[in-house]
């Protein structure tokens, strides 16, 4: 195995936003990759994903942010809509005005092309570099090296072993144990709607929030504006399934948003398969690295959707962990640490911010209007809005520390 002035190999487990961003990273770093991804064609799930500046620095830092932009949607703005009556805020612009205060765009992509980006990033590089079919049973790490083991009795040799498998993750479970997932109180739905099933007014090409009284509803452009992302979010404690593969009826979804807005109801009757899956908690990692082994994105630290950023967050890891194991020196359980230590706080103020998020976008005081209006205005007013999402968006991870 690697010392100093040897090749390194990095094995990553799962195939996924974060161990691809991470294994381009490494590549461009000259150091050797192998992912192993369980399922036996590369797929994503066909849903939305928001790249805030944060994220599309990371992209064009991979060399990858020409090709997604092609299949993206540099929406214009993002706004807050209330439940009942539709009426609108403006939360913060998009476009230009990202370019202008945070260096980078911020896009709305369907995860499918995100995926596909990285796919050919990584392949450009190496082509060989992801194994499918590659189903991980556990791992062991012995002096010098840590181990991969696959179902199919393979064992593979690494200098250093990431564990990228989200949120069910084999790597985490064989460091730590059984997680401490409880259930949030929350179920999620989401579709992707045809941009032309929808009506003309609702066709544009802005993010959009409806807020509302234990629930709320989120919808963006995708696909270079021929697709509209919808994610609705529901507090109900008669759903506790942990998948994104499980369908639902558009009777059922339509239920759970009754008497909201026609806007909101005709998205609903839009969606040609809407899928739900319950919002799971896990206490944030204390550490995530022993040895030669740690985590990234939602192996490590998983979030509520509320503030657009799992993805995101998961693309920062990859960047920091190529930097960190670029300076090892021949010392890899401390490269591992550094890369750790770089981004333990950061992701877990993340995490602490979506939740609040959750309680913001669901107060009962969004109920009736006139009460709406004052809440609105307070709690989503511009310098309230730069305090929650500026120390996201000016994150320049090619200057963090590490």
């Amino acid at each position: 195995m690697a010392g100093a002035g040897a090749a390194m190999k990095v094995l990553i487990a799962g195939a996924g936003l974060g161990g691809l961003a991470a294994a381009l990273a490494l590549l461009q770093r000259g150091i050797d990759v192998e992912l192993f991804e369980q399922a036996p064609a590369l797929r994503e799930v066909g849903a939305g994903v928001q790249i805030s500046a944060n994220g599309s620095r990371v992209l064009h830092l991979l060399g990858i942010a020409a090709a997604v932009q092609r299949e993206a949607c540099d929406a214009s703005g993002k706004e807050i809509r209330l439940w009942s009556t539709g009426r609108s805020w403006k939360l913060f612009d998009l476009g230009a005005e990202s370019v202008a205060r945070y260096g980078f765009p911020y896009y709305t992509v369907y995860r499918p092309d995100l995926h596909a980006a990285l796919v050919e990033g990584v392949r450009r590089v190496k082509p060989d570099a992801i194994r499918l079919g590659a189903r991980v049973a556990g791992f062991s790490q012995q002096p010098g090296r840590a181990v991969l083991h696959l179902e199919d009795g393979q064992a593979v040799e690494g200098d250093a072993l990431i564990g990228a498998d989200g949120i069910q993750s084999a790597i985490r479970h064989g460091l730590f144990g059984e997680d401490q997932a409880r259930f949030s109180g929350m179920m999620a739905w989401r579709g992707v709607i045809p941009m032309t099933s929808l009506p003309a007014h609702m066709r544009g090409l802005v993010a959009t929030n409806w807020i509302g009284p234990g629930r709320h509803v989120v919808q963006y452009p995708l696909h270079r504006g021929e697709l509209m992302n919808f994610v609705g979010i529901v507090e109900r404690q008669d759903w506790q399934v942990e998948s994104w593969n499980e369908r639902g009826t558009t009777d059922e979804l339509a239920a759970d948003f009754q008497g909201w807005h026609p806007d909101v109801q005709a998205m609903i009757q839009a969606i040609p398969t809407p899928y739900k899956w319950a919002l799971m908690l896990r206490p944030p990692l204390e550490s995530w690295t022993r040895g030669r082994v740690t985590l990234l994105g939602d192996a490590c630290h998983p979030t509520l959707p509320m503030m657009a950023q799992g993805a995101v967050q998961a693309m920062e890891d990859g960047l920091i962990l190529g930097r960190a194991l670029e300076t090892a020196a021949g010392d890899i359980p401390g490269a591992l640490l550094r890369y750790e230590r770089a981004r333990r706080d950061r992701t877990n103020r993340m995490v602490v911010a979506s939740a609040e998020n959750a309680k913001r976008f669901h107060n009962p005081t969004l109920a009736e209007e006139a009460g709406a209006q004052a809440y609105i205005d307070r709690e989503w007013a511009e310098e309230r809005v730069r305090e929650r999402y500026d120390w996201l968006f000016r994150y320049q991870v090619e200057n963090v520390p590490v």
